[in-house]
């Protein structure tokens, strides 16, 4: 049996987690810039280490109520596809380790969350937490979309 590693966060009262090979790096919320006219879900862009990632509000990206970031508050800053891009988080927690046998697809019981989203469940004794991959959070419209973002604003920052 092989034993995965997923980063474990959370996003309003909600446990996830996200495969570690997806995620490059976590950050600190840091300023950035914000973009009109974008949707909703999209806090703004950031120039890291001379990359500009566009960083993604998680909790509206999900349909949850907003909030203001606070010291807890993360991005977490993974590959989709062929870019890089941040998503924030209220909290990140820890690094775990779970057994494959622990992890299964997603039940169709799950209604509170866009299931596109999710990748699976992880069992981890009692608890049960929702596995977010990354790589479905944009649709391939939205990606194009970002990718025109993203080369129209470079000299921005």
């Amino acid at each position: 049996m092989a034993i995965r590693q997923f980063v474990k966060f959370s996003v309003g009262s909600e446990e996830f987690a996200v495969d570690i090979k997806l995620v490059r790096e976590i950050s600190k919320i840091q300023g950035m810039l914000k973009v009109p006219n974008t949707p909703p879900f999209i806090e703004g862009l950031l120039n890291l280490r001379g990359q500009v990632l566009t960083i993604f509000n998680l909790r509206k990206r999900l349909g949850m109520e907003d909030q203001p970031f606070d010291e807890n508050s993360k991005i977490i800053i993974a590959w989709h596809n062929d870019i890089q891009i941040g998503f924030t988080v209220d909290k990140v927690s820890e690094i775990i380790k779970v057994d494959d046998a622990n992890v299964e697809s997603t039940p169709p019981s799950i209604t509170s969350i866009d299931k596109r989203f999710l990748s699976g469940v992880i069992k981890m004794g009692e608890n049960l937490i929702l596995t977010l991959d990354l790589t479905r959070v944009l649709s391939s419209e939205e990606e194009a979309d970002l990718k025109e973002f993203i080369h129209e604003n470079k000299e921005k920052l």
